[in-house]
């Protein structure tokens, strides 16, 4: 029984790894060290877009580790003796590789890789989260640098 309710807890853990804070990804989100700092601003048009996923920094352990565990629980309910440590093994080895697949695919963002021509005729590509409205032919301002650019519509 109290291994049901480690892999409850575990699994809820798992289930929390896909809530990670993805508006960082945003060009309506900018970071505490941004806030009262002097950017600068240009605008242009939006030539192209093209869906794209980014891959969020918060990859850990979690998936591998939890799977690992729920592997091994499940293995360990398999037979007796050798075959059951077999199964154990095999079990965790198996949940390690799904719960760290699971982890990289629920740490994924929708995203858009936008070609902006600017105003002064020069282009760019920028990636940031997906959000309506961000279509070929809109009008948008970006403020920032080329390392750290928000974009957003007019």
């Amino acid at each position: 029984m109290k291994k049901m309710g480690f892999a409850a807890v575990l699994m809820a853990s798992l289930t929390l790894v896909g809530c990670a804070n993805t508006d960082v990804y945003s060009g309506s989100v900018y970071r505490g060290d941004q806030a009262k700092e002097a950017r600068s601003i240009s605008y242009g048009t939006i030539l192209s877009v093209r869906d794209v996923k980014i891959q969020a920094d918060n990859q850990g352990v979690l998936g591998t580790v939890g799977g690992g565990v729920l592997g091994g629980i499940a293995g360990s309910a398999v037979g007796g003796g050798t075959g059951q440590a077999i199964a154990t093994t095999v079990g965790a080895l198996a949940g390690a590789i799904i719960g760290s697949s699971v982890e990289e695919k629920a740490s994924q963002v929708s995203s858009l890789e936008m070609v902006i021509r600017k105003d002064d005729g020069k282009e760019v590509v920028v990636v940031q989260k997906k959000e309506s409205g961000f279509v070929p032919g809109k009008r948008v301002r970006l403020v920032g640098s080329n390392s750290d650019l928000n974009v957003s519509l007019l």
